[in-house]
């Protein structure tokens, strides 16, 4: 006598059924979490490169990246605001590199040569002149701060005080030469034939109507010559190394006048890098943490004021000193 057919499937059957519902199952899961993770990995590639340097995007490729650091040239890298600027780019995600120059003269033409990225060291007479001299075009992305340029003295208390037929002594470089005779002008020295500018030299001085003698020197013999000159413009970086103080001058020139621009400490980069988000956030990084910034005045000594000038405004001026530069060399 046969056996009645089952009525359900034996195991064995049904065993296939589940693996092949399982299998269909991982399948899907799998398809899912793919797509999620494209989908996260494609919205950070997108936050990093639309907002580099924000809380939690981390620069991952390029300038800026753990194996790409912004380079970026300094005169005097051991001054205390870099330190804090350094640690507020890694915190914002930005691998940030100091190359430390030892001559003003070093860190322009390392950029021009792609060897920086950016450097910040210079104001914008100093920049204009590079670019003009070299046939280049550096530009300025932000502003830092403006060192009021002063005048000293061991022997006067004042400006009044100083007598007729005096002798004055000013840094001999071209644009702080200028802006010396500028200050000196302002503080009723000297006469400057048609009111002077940023390029103005000593035979721009009206003897018959100015009341001392100015003698040009290099930039670190001023502070040494006070004993032996009524009166010195001494440059900021001099005046702590030599017991001074900005309280000590006798006079100096106004940081909040249009016409100190061309004097504002500035940024700069390849003209091609201009738009360059994640330069610009590091510009950004160095004009708003108090860490940086408060640090900057410190260590001048109190001279620095810091700036805020537009970019816009920057560039103009750049462009008008190097037209004025041009033509006195054309």
């Amino acid at each position: 006598m046969s056996s009645p057919a089952p009525l359900i499937d034996a195991p064995k059957s049904r065993g296939k059924l589940y693996a092949i519902v399982a299998l269909a199952v991982l399948a899907i899961v799998a398809i899912v979490v793919a797509i999620v993770a494209v989908t996260v990995s494609t919205n950070d590639a997108n936050r990093a490169g639309a907002n580099p340097g924000e809380a939690g995007d981390a620069v991952v490729t390029g300038p800026g990246s753990a194996g790409d650091p912004v380079r970026i040239g300094v005169v005097g890298a051991s001054e205390p605001q870099w330190a804090p600027y350094v640690a507020a780019a890694a915190a914002a995600g930005i691998s940030v590199e100091l190359v430390d120059f030892s001559e003003y003269n070093q860190p322009n033409p390392a950029l021009s040569a792609d060897d920086l990225d950016l450097n910040q060291f210079q104001h914008l007479v100093y920049l204009a002149e590079y670019n003009v001299a070299s046939d280049e075009n550096l530009v300025p992305l932000g502003a830092t701060a403006i060192y009021p340029l002063g005048l000293y003295s061991s022997a006067y208390e004042s400006v009044d005080e100083i007598e007729d037929g005096d002798t004055v002594a000013v840094p001999n470089d071209p644009s702080n030469l200028a802006r010396s005779l500028l200050v000196l002008q302002s503080a009723g020295l000297i006469e400057l034939a048609g009111g002077g500018s940023a390029l103005s030299g000593l035979d721009d001085i009206d003897a018959g109507s100015s009341r001392v003698e100015v003698i040009a020197l290099e930039a670190a013999l001023t502070v040494t010559s006070l004993p032996d000159v009524a009166a010195a413009i001494i440059n900021n970086d001099f005046i702590t190394d030599a017991g001074l103080t900005p309280d000590d001058a006798l006079f100096q020139d106004d940081p909040s006048d249009p016409s100190a621009v061309p004097y504002v400490n500035v940024f700069a980069a390849r003209s091609a890098d201009a738009d360059n988000a994640v330069y610009l956030k590091l510009v950004d990084i160095f004009q708003n943490t108090d860490a940086v910034t408060d640090a900057l005045v410190e260590g001048s000594g109190g001279t620095a004021i810091l700036a805020a000038t537009p970019v816009d405004e920057l560039v103009d001026t750049l462009t008008t000193v190097e037209e004025d530069t041009a033509a006195a060399e054309g």
